[in-house]
């Protein structure tokens, strides 16, 4: 098994299998959720063994949500009348920071990103019965930085949660995709 997958089916499947697994999950009660990080050359893999991960939640009695952030960026994006196509054209006559701020503007504005992913959590979430994954982060590179999406997320989120994050651990900090500068803004548990 790779150290990834032992994470998941070792360490952070069973936490989210317990009756009440937030306090396994996290320090916070107001931030019941962590970060799975696995290295991003592994995402088709993960993606893979994150659906079979469901399945023996569902097993277990929970009801799992799956919350995919590209799904996110693409409602962001067609809410804001922005197709991938004018951002390709403003790569290619602008360049890439200028596509890289618009995005960001995008997910900050009206719904912010942390709206479109707290819609998409279950009206009667019950934390002793639900656990939501927060998926397809690699979709925000190089735009928009995960811990601030987390921190949003704080006070709306009240059920087990756990972002996957393709990233690396550098020290205390995370490199999303395993490129920038360490964050060292996670105050959630990572597994």
């Amino acid at each position: 098994m790779t150290d990834w997958k032992d994470r998941l089916v070792g360490t952070l499947e069973p936490a989210l299998s317990q009756p009440d697994p937030r306090e396994l999950i996290s320090a916070y009660h107001d931030m019941p959720y962590a970060v799975f990080r696995y290295p991003p050359e592994a995402e088709l893999a993960v993606r893979q063994e994150t659906a079979l991960l469901v399945t023996r939640l569902q097993h277990a009695g929970k009801r799992v949500t799956i919350v995919s952030l590209a799904e996110c960026l693409a409602e962001a994006l067609a809410s804001a009348g922005v197709t991938i196509e004018q951002l390709a054209d403003a790569e290619r006559t602008v360049g890439l920071d200028l596509v890289i701020d618009t995005i960001h503007a995008v997910l900050d504005g009206d719904p912010p990103l942390d709206a479109l992913v707290a819609r998409r959590l279950p009206a009667d979430a019950d934390p002793l019965r639900d656990v939501v994954l927060i998926v397809r982060a690699g979709a925000l590179f190089p735009c928009y930085r995960t811990s601030s999406l987390l921190e949003q997320l704080k006070g709306q989120v009240h059920v087990p949660a756990v972002l996957f994050y393709p990233g690396v651990l550098d020290g205390i900090g995370l490199r999303f995709m395993g490129v920038l500068a360490p964050e060292h803004n996670y105050r959630p548990k990572i597994f």
